[in-house]
């Protein structure tokens, strides 16, 4: 999989609408923004202009929209908007605002999208952050909401929208791209259930609402300004606050989302937990080794460099570069292991001797990928000052550190660490010969 870039936009960009809540008139800016800064909202109706970082840490308030405050600086349903940089791939830009809530336009994200191509995308130099999931997580909510995520080699969400008493049930399934995000769910628009709105209407809390904005349920009829878009809008608009509510996890998602009856709270319940577990695999590498991105080189990548194969192939992905010498790479060891038979019976170890060539084959990509070196392969020929440290077993993940010190046309040498839970459990010095 070729390694994803950060995006911003390319120039600022202006619009102006009511909001949905309060009913004000709104004038939204964006602004290009650098790499790594992320999405910030800029409240220039507030003394000193302070911002709030599109974070889910920030998340206050996420009944029916979402709201994110720092201290006393808020800014209420902002699932719309970030639905629509999240869907387009933007990364960093910094969205000016002088009220505190978005426009909600035709309760759809496509006047976002509008804006976003207005101002144009770029890609930015620095590595996108991307979190890769290993392995299945699930949610249920008191609510009813269920939310399951589970491991795919692309970015997919399937959400199933149940109504009160079973009405409108809809479902629709989709891959995330930009292209299939403007297309299939920018349009759909926000819906309410009669029984749900009235109360608030009736309490001032939608003052801009109407159905120029949204899609009113009244028994089994559909009251709106024009006809559903699509025949699962519901469904469609629902992966719509999806994206919205995700993004506020700061980085990308390589996984398959499978939602049933999901809403804001709980999609926020579940970008937290994506957080913390996110948090968690980080704080296991050594913050000098501390990856910007998910995998540089999955799987399938690293096969195309390595000629290892099953049984023998002791990577599973690289997660880092650092200039042209250094290399991180992972091995998740499992029960599955074929050498946990005989090594040893009702005592599974993993052998020091593979923990060698797990930094042997972390090295040869490290100095395969050097000028000239394409196509070649390393002989492992010594290992020097060798020392295993703590056993490691089944459940524990390798992260792999090399840094390769001297390479010529035909030896290369390297030093490598394996590291479990942020401690040593293997260290070597590597010769190896080029052919």
């Amino acid at each position: 999989m070729p390694t994803e870039l950060q995006h911003t936009i390319a120039r600022r960009a202006s619009l102006s609408g009511i909001s949905l809540h309060t009913g004000e008139n709104v004038t939204l800016t964006i602004h290009p923004a650098p790499a790594d800064s992320g999405i910030k909202f800029k409240r220039t109706d507030l003394k000193d202009e302070p911002t709030i970082d599109a974070l889910v840490e920030n998340v206050k308030a996420s009944e029916r929209a979402t709201m994110i405050a720092e201290g006393n600086v808020k800014v209420h349903t902002v699932e719309h908007v970030l639905s629509a940089f999240s869907g387009l791939g933007v990364d960093n830009v910094v969205i000016e605002m002088n009220a505190n809530e978005p426009a909600i336009g035709d309760g759809s994200a496509q006047l976002y999208v509008d804006l976003i191509k207005e101002a144009g995308v770029v890609a930015q130099e620095a590595r996108r952050q991307v979190f890769e999931v290993h392995e299945p997580f699930h949610l249920e909510t008191k609510a009813g909401s269920i939310l399951t995520v589970v491991p795919d080699e692309k970015f997919r969400i399937s959400c199933t929208q149940v109504g009160p008493d079973g009405r409108f049930t809809q479902f629709y399934s989709t891959e995330i791209t930009p292209q299939i995000y403007e297309r299939e769910i920018a349009p759909a628009r926000t819906f309410v259930f009669y029984e749900d709105v009235k109360p608030l209407m009736e309490k001032g809390l939608i003052k801009g609402g109407s159905l120029d904005n949204a899609l009113v349920v009244r028994g089994d009829s559909v009251l709106g300004k024009e006809p559903l878009r699509f025949p699962n809008e519901f469904a469609r608009h629902k992966i719509l606050d999806i994206l919205g509510d995700l993004a506020l996890l700061g980085r990308g998602l390589r996984g398959h989302i499978i939602a049933v009856k999901p809403g804001h709270a709980a999609n926020t319940e579940l970008t937290r937990a994506l957080s913390k577990k996110y948090a968690q695999l980080m704080t296991m590498v050594p913050a000098a080794m501390m990856p910007k991105g998910g995998s540089v080189l999955d799987t399938s990548d690293v096969m195309k460099i390595l000629p290892h194969r099953f049984p023998f192939l002791m990577v599973d992905r690289i997660v880092a570069f650092e200039g042209d010498t250094k290399c991180t790479g992972i091995k998740s060891v499992t029960i599955n292991e074929p050498y946990f038979q005989g090594h040893f019976p009702g005592h599974p170890v993993m052998p020091g001797v593979l923990q060698l060539e797990a930094m042997a084959q972390v090295a040869s990509v490290a100095f395969l990928r050097q000028a000239g070196n394409a196509g070649r392969i390393g002989y492992f020929m010594s290992a020097d000052s060798v020392k295993f440290r703590k056993t490691v077993v089944p459940g524990d993940t390798l992260f792999i550190h090399v840094e390769v010190t001297k390479a010529k046309k035909s030896i290369a040498k390297a030093i490598g660490k394996c590291i479990v839970n942020g401690e040593v459990v293997s260290e070597a010095e590597l010769l190896f010969g080029l052919a």
